[in-house]
């Protein structure tokens, strides 16, 4: 990449995809999971491992997510929480900590992916873990070829090589197809990037050098192309697989968006063919920390000593086909409160599996939009920081400031929380109402949501709470 010096944004083309230039989201999160943490010592050599069958090795059962590393902080980077959000150099530093620490915990999977943290994120993740023995760790990476224009059989190979060469390693533990099913012809899509082309004919003589120890796919959307991957594990041979998994994608991810697949269909196939599952977006981008306060009581009644979050790391621990379950940890609080959870894990008992069950029942009746905040959509051609819109009004339906009616009891309070905190969160140009249509977003969301069509219902709001209208 750097020998042909292309820009940033020719780059992030060349992936497909973009991220927002700044964006207070993940600052939120942050906020929010600090908030609902916990303190209390951590215990080195008590981290839950799973087996992988195949190689018999021990994989930590909390896996360490590359695609939100601190960057380094200046007056321009104030409201960008990692380095998925901002231009803003990554802070090398910090990584490095926060790998040390958590190898000394015994975490020992960390997942990048060359789109990660605007194509830096391998780069900061080779750095970080060259200064560990090569045993220490396991190194799962993606072969990101999401655009066109990196279909091909050289472009895709120079861009497993360029993993290789960031990542100094000279093999890949985890390989995966990344984010196969997005968009709206998968099967076309999964002709075009991987199987026509050669590439992963090309993958799989590299599992047989040993270049690849594993070789999986990483899902999102399309289950026809899910069922058909599987269909032919006789032929390929899957090592793993990385699905969306949490207690509310467990049985609503079809409700929230028809176009998603329940975690329940999707675990139970990949069980009956005993194949380890790794799992992405536990917390759901942060929607399962940030919840609203009536449902937190009721967790902290029931775990008082015990994060949010570790709830949803608890029921994934519960079910033994989950090899690993991945979490970005922008700060050392974060990690440290994931590593209490897992040092050592305690499964859910079948009572505490229906308490969320019920939590996601309540979640889903808040009819929040199903943005995990990754920032696939972005950037936006006309300007829009489509996460931070997205977030701000999810905040303010887990808080009860969304009105039906003028009627409503806490219409004028509600109505004043939304429209000076959506001014606050994101600037006038960036908002809804300067939505085209255009719909080059939709495509690259993981969660398959129409995004313009939820912009236009967001402004419709706006526009009538502005007016008193509704």
């Amino acid at each position: 990449m750097e020998s042909k010096n292309i820009s940033r944004r020719e780059f992030l083309k060349k992936l497909g995809l973009g991220v927002a230039a700044t964006s207070v989201v993940a600052a939120a999160c942050s906020d929010k999971q600090k908030e609902n943490a916990v303190e209390g010592d951590i215990p080195k050599g008590k981290m839950t491992y799973r087996m992988n069958p195949k190689t018999n090795e021990k994989v930590s059962l909390l896996g360490y997510g590359m695609m939100r590393l601190p960057i380094i902080q200046s007056e321009n980077t104030k409201n960008a929480g990692s380095a998925r959000d901002t231009d803003a150099p990554i802070d090398q530093e910090a990584v490095n900590r926060l790998v040390d620490y958590a190898i000394a915990h015994g975490v020992n999977y960390f997942d990048t992916s060359p789109a990660y943290c605007k194509g830096k994120s391998e780069h900061a993740t080779g750095i970080a873990l060259s200064r560990h023995k090569r045993n220490e760790f396991f190194i799962a990476t993606k072969l990101s070829n999401f655009a066109p224009q990196t279909w091909s059989y050289n472009a895709s190979v120079e861009m497993f090589n360029n993993s290789l060469k960031e990542l100094q390693v000279d093999y890949i533990d985890y390989l995966l197809l990344h984010g196969v099913g997005m968009g709206e012809d998968g099967m076309q899509v999964l002709h075009g990037r991987y199987l026509d082309n050669g590439v992963l004919d090309f993958l799989l003589k590299q599992r047989e050098k040993g270049i690849i120890r594993n070789l999986g796919f990483s899902y999102h959307g399309d289950v026809n192309v899910f069922d058909y991957l599987l269909s032919q594990h006789d032929k390929y041979h899957w090592d793993f697989v990385q699905i969306q998994m949490n207690y509310m994608d467990w049985a609503y991810a079809k409700q929230i968006n028809a176009r998603n697949t329940n975690a329940e269909y999707l675990y139970n196939e990949l069980a009956k063919l005993d194949i380890p599952i790794v799992i992405m977006e536990p917390l759901l981008g942060g929607r399962l920390v940030k919840m609203p306060d009536a449902i937190v009581k009721q967790m902290k009644e029931r775990e008082p000593e015990k994060s949010v979050a570790s709830w949803a790391f608890r029921f994934l621990g519960s079910y033994d086909k989950v090899l690993t379950s991945l979490s970005g940890m922008t700060e050392m609080q974060h990690l440290q409160d994931n590593l209490r959870t897992h040092c050592p894990l305690k499964p859910l008992t079948e009572e505490e599996k229906d308490f969320l069950f019920s939590i996601a029942k309540q979640m889903v009746e808040k009819n929040n939009i199903p943005c995990n905040e990754c920032q696939y959509c972005m950037p936006c051609p006309y300007g829009l920081d489509i996460p931070a819109i997205f977030t701000h009004y999810n905040k303010c339906i887990n808080e009860g400031n969304i009105s039906e009616s003028m009627q409503d009891k806490n219409y004028w309070k509600a109505r004043k929380a939304f429209l000076i905190g959506y001014d606050r969160k994101v600037p006038k140009l960036r908002q809804a109402n300067m939505c085209t249509g255009c719909n080059e977003c939709s495509p690259h969301c993981p969660q398959r949501i129409a995004i313009p069509v939820e912009m236009q219902k967001i402004d419709a709001y706006v526009e009538k709470i502005k007016q008193n209208l509704l």
